[in-house]
């Protein structure tokens, strides 16, 4: 058991310290993943952004997930097409929702950064951080979308996911660094003391404390 998101950061840092020459940027998938992946930077003294993943629900059925959309510039749009074309979903659906989603991850960026510019990935290291993963589904997608910004090469770090889980984003990410994988995995809480969700101002303090880009422009993607 981790005593809270910090120490579970400190205790992946240093399994991740060897990346440190090899031009790292590190993306946090809000909230929780955020006060992980700010002890990976400070440790790698690289620079961090969110990584900010919206799903797309069926117009009947919002719960059951068609894809996402991940922020970016553009945004990167990632689709289940066996259950588009299951539930025949037209294109002009997908769009809606897709535009819909793409204004609240707007306005997340806003209100967490405020302004602070997008690290550019590509030909880089980047770092993807969450507190742990449960089915995956959210990750895959924002790996994929990274993908598409061409970074030299994608590193998965968590430090706790189910075990099928792990051996499943294998394929995903050219790396997976989990501090701890389970079997009986059910969900991601027990394995924290402290595991309450932080609020917007404590997500602006937390960014504060992390190295920024330069501002040259550039994209990155960011949940």
């Amino acid at each position: 058991m981790f005593a809270n998101r910090e120490e579970a950061g400190r205790k992946l840092g240093e399994k991740l310290a060897r990346f440190k020459t090899q031009n790292p940027c590190v993306l946090a998938l809000p909230r929780g993943g955020l006060p992980v992946a700010l002890e990976i930077a400070i440790r790698l003294h690289a620079p961090l952004d969110l990584v900010i993943v919206r799903k797309l629900g069926a117009p009947w059925q919002p719960e059951l997930a068609i894809g996402a959309v991940v922020d970016g510039d553009p945004p990167q749009l990632v689709l289940n097409r066996k259950i588009v074309a299951q539930l025949g979903i037209s294109q002009a659906r997908i769009e809606e929702e897709k535009q819909r989603q793409i204004e609240e991850i707007k306005r997340r960026r806003a209100t967490y950064l405020a302004g602070r510019p997008r690290v550019d990935v590509a030909g880089r290291t980047a770092i993807i951080v969450d507190d742990g993963i449960a089915t995956g589904a959210t990750i895959k997608a924002a790996i994929l979308a990274i993908r598409a910004l061409k970074p030299k090469r994608i590193v998965l770090a968590v430090p706790v996911a189910p075990t099928e889980t792990v051996a499943a984003l294998k394929h995903e990410a050219d790396e997976v660094v989990c501090l701890e994988a389970h079997d009986d995995f059910t969900a991601i809480s027990p394995y924290y003391r402290d595991f309450r969700q932080l609020e917007d101002d404590e997500m602006h303090t937390l960014l504060a404390r992390a190295p920024a880009p330069p501002r040259t422009g550039g994209a990155s993607g960011s949940q």
